[in-house]
């Protein structure tokens, strides 16, 4: 039993945190950290949390602090919580990419702290805010840790015991994997859904084309609505990585458009069978 959870950042990733360690009995006291003051208030009134302060030193006394923030910001945070940095408690994050938040945190802290755990759980939704906290967020959701070689054993297991109890299926990567599938998994797609609504939403037949939109368009772009805070910061966060798959896609793309000039049908059908033969693979992994 957790005596005191603190959730730094109580927006729909921070606020399902604790919607979803209330509802199963995980903690005593849940304490929001917030920079924005109507936020704070709406997360006391739902129940979200017990109470709410804007400075971090309110995690002082937590036990087990998660800090949701978006990843840009995780070093100013872990700066702000250095003077009240507490060996007995754990440290968690929630941040999409892994490399800039260990990086962050060294940097503002000196070192990285054997009671901090990098995490990532691989969740989300296209609304935002505390208002879209859901306690089953997780629920048979991946989440990904990458402790350093000096993370404490323990600390792990807290923050293992903590995710699993929230539902999910915990395993650990290297932060550096991590980055570099994640890219490929999450980040790209979410790239390509924001470039097509982008290009699309600047033609002068913009109302035509949203209004005559069929379901494999609304499926495909579904995640252009996510919160462009977090995904700027992402997108600089792992631009390397980004980048070379951008870069790679630009190929297929280039393939793709030779295959049409030259009407090459037997290179075309054996373009979008490859891929369909893949998707296919692919569902039969997760599936497992």
């Amino acid at each position: 039993m957790i005596d005191r959870l603190c959730v730094i950042g109580v927006g729909l990733i921070g606020g399902s945190v604790a919607r979803a360690a209330r509802e199963r009995g995980l903690c005593r006291e849940i304490v929001g950290v917030d920079r924005d003051a109507r936020n704070l208030a709406e997360a006391t009134t739902l129940g979200v949390i017990d109470r709410g302060s804007a400075a971090v030193s309110a995690a002082e006394d937590a036990d087990f602090v998660v800090i949701a923030v978006p990843v840009g910001a995780v070093g100013r945070v872990c700066g702000e919580l250095a003077p009240f940095w507490s060996d007995t408690a754990v440290y968690t994050d929630v941040g999409s990419t892994k490399l800039s938040v260990i990086d962050a945190c060294r940097a503002a802290l000196g070192t990285l702290p054997p009671n901090f755990v990098p995490a990532h759980p691989i969740a989300g939704a296209e609304r935002s805010g505390v208002g879209a906290a859901n306690a089953e967020l997780y629920a048979g959701k991946r989440v990904i840790l990458t402790p350093d070689p000096a993370t404490s054993t323990l600390a792990c297991e807290r923050v293992t015991a903590f995710w699993t109890a929230l539902g999910a299926r915990v395993s650990a990567m290297d932060p550096a994997h991590h980055d570099e599938v994640l890219a490929a998994t999450s980040h790209l797609p979410h790239v390509l859904a924001f470039t097509l609504v982008h290009l699309l939403g600047r033609k002068d037949e913009q109302a035509e084309i949203f209004q005559y939109a069929a379901g494999g368009f609304r499926d495909f772009t579904r995640i252009a609505a996510s919160d462009p805070e977090m995904w700027l910061d992402i997108c600089l966060a792992n631009a390397t990585q980004i980048l070379t798959l951008l870069q790679a896609f630009g190929a297929e793309l280039n393939d793709f458009a030779d295959c049409l000039e030259q009407r090459d049908a037997t290179r075309l059908f054996e373009f979008l069978s490859t891929a369909r033969e893949a998707r296919q693979r692919s569902l039969e992994r997760m599936d497992n």
